[in-house]
């Protein structure tokens, strides 16, 4: 299985010929190095309606024909702006889309998005545990350290893809406690240096994670992949 990043919380995985988009923010994204006509899907995941995470996904489905899978209230309005093929979810619901399977976890944050026509979209932010390519990827989105990750742990995770920029999310002390709580195989940091408030150092949050946990961290360049 494949994993590309994006950019900022952005992701695509490719496996057994299906994509997988994850929150394609890339119109905007200063870090991105693709355009968001490259991209193709089969599915788009989306942990919760900021911009900066449901981004591009309006145009790639109409495009693609992608189902686009998200918790109810963004999921239907997505559905509402002309996307055909949209699955609504919510905590603790299992979707199936082709090739895998995502579950929606908690995450402690906010979630809506910000129109022409002013705020829409109301709703909860999520998690997401993606199952797809034979690996196990948890997807924190945006939030906050919280003890039931404890919960999230008991997935099995491979590969656990945390925030760490601060001040709208965990910064990287709280990413560490998660990655240890979390117990996977592998920590992908995100949401980070893609404006200046959420400045970070990655390389000081791979020395922090792997002095501290039995988790290897694998801080990826915007375009930059891995196989897992």
């Amino acid at each position: 299985m494949k994993l590309t990043y994006i950019g900022h919380s952005a992701f695509m995985l490719e496996a057994d010929g299906k994509t997988v988009l994850v929150d394609p923010f890339v119109t905007g994204n200063g870090t991105a190095t693709v355009s968001a006509d490259d991209l193709t899907a089969d599915a788009i995941l989306l942990t919760h309606a900021h911009n900066d995470h449901v981004g591009d996904t309006i145009p790639i489905a109409k495009r693609t024909g992608a189902a686009v899978i998200g918790t109810f209230e963004l999921a239907t309005w997505i559905g509402s702006q002309g996307v055909e093929n949209v699955l609504p979810g919510n905590h603790g619901g299992t979707i199936a889309f082709p090739g895998g399977t995502v579950k929606f976890v908690p995450a402690w944050h906010t979630s809506s998005y910000e129109s022409e026509n002013g705020v829409v979209a109301p709703g909860v932010p999520a998690g997401l545990v993606v199952r797809f390519g034979g690996k196990t990827i948890y997807f924190a989105g945006d939030t906050c350290l919280f003890l039931d990750m404890q919960l999230i742990a008991e997935e099995d995770l491979d590969v656990a893809v945390l925030p760490i920029g601060d001040r709208f999310t965990m910064g990287p002390k709280d990413a560490a406690r998660a990655a240890g709580i979390l117990r996977a195989g592998t920590v992908i940091p995100c949401h980070y240096n893609t404006f200046p408030p959420i400045q970070q150092d990655a390389g000081a949050f791979k020395e922090l994670v792997e002095a501290e946990t039995a988790s290897r961290v694998l801080p990826l360049a915007p375009g930059e992949s891995v196989e897992l």
